[in-house]
C-alpha cells in the first residue's frame, strides 16, 4: 500500500521528475533525500499528540493545507516565469544541495495528506503490547526507503528522456507542464474538504 502511494502521480514525483530532467538523478537526489526527511518528520508529529490535533482541527488543516495551496502555487509560478533552460547541458551549479533538499522538505512537510496517511495507516501495524519506538521507526524507516528506491527510479528514467528531449522548444514546454501541474496540486489542494 505505501509502495503505491510512493509511486502515484503528485507534487513530489514532479518536483522529482523536473529535478531528475534539469539536473540528472544525483542531483535530483538531495530532493529525494528531502522528501524522506519530510515523511519522518510527518511521521513523528503524527505519533503525538500534535497529530491528533492537526487531523482533528478544522482550523489546523485548514492553515496547514492553505499553506501548502500557496507553496504549490508559488512552485509552478516560479516554474513558469523561469528561463528555458537546455538539456543538452546538466546545469549542476544550480542544483544547490541544501536548496533542493529543503524545497522538497517543504514541499512534503506542507502536504496535509501525508500527515493523514501517517495517522492513519500507521496506526494499524502498531501492536499496543510490543516497542512502540522500535514499531514506529521500522514502519517509518519501511516508507523512507520506498520513497528513495521509487524516487530513484523514477529520476533514472527522467533523466534517460533527456535525450529525446535536446530541442530549443523543449526547456520552455518542461517549465509550462511543470508549472502547470503544481498550480494544478494548488488549487485541488485548496479545495480539499476536512
Amino acid at each position: 500500500m505505501s509502495a503505491v502511494i510512493v509511486a502515484s502521480p503528485g507534487p513530489g514525483v514532479v518536483m522529482t521528475l523536473t529535478n531528475a530532467l534539469r539536473y540528472g538523478v544525483k542531483n535530483a537526489f538531495p530532493g529525494i533525500l528531502g522528501l524522506a526527511a519530510g515523511i519522518v518528520f510527518i511521521a513523528g508529529i503524527s505519533s503525538t499528540g500534535l497529530g491528533v490535533l492537526l487531523a482533528t482541527s478544522p482550523v489546523a488543516f485548514a492553515i496547514l493545507k492553505y499553506i501548502g495551496a500557496a507553496y504549490l502555487i508559488y512552485l509552478g509560478v516560479r516554474s513558469w516565469i523561469a528561463a528555458p533552460f537546455h538539456f543538452v547541458q546538466v546545469q549542476s551549479h544550480a542544483a544547490n544541495f541544501r536548496k533542493r533538499f529543503w524545497e522538497s522538505f517543504t514541499l512534503q512537510f506542507t502536504n496535509p495528506k501525508a500527515l493523514f496517511f501517517c495517522l492513519g495507516v500507521f496506526p494499524q501495524f502498531i501492536d499496543a503490547e510490543g516497542n512502540f519506538f522500535l514499531q514506529f521507526v521500522i514502519l517509518a524507516a519501511t516508507y523512507v526507503l520506498l520513497i528513495i528506491a521509487i524516487h530513484l527510479a523514477y529520476a533514472s528514467t527522467a533523466a534517460r528522456a533527456r535525450m529525446w528531449l535536446s530541442s530549443p522548444r523543449s526547456g520552455r514546454i518542461l517549465n509550462a507542464l511543470t508549472g502547470t501541474m503544481f498550480v494544478l496540486f494548488g488549487v485541488l489542494l485548496a479545495m480539499t474538504k476536512t
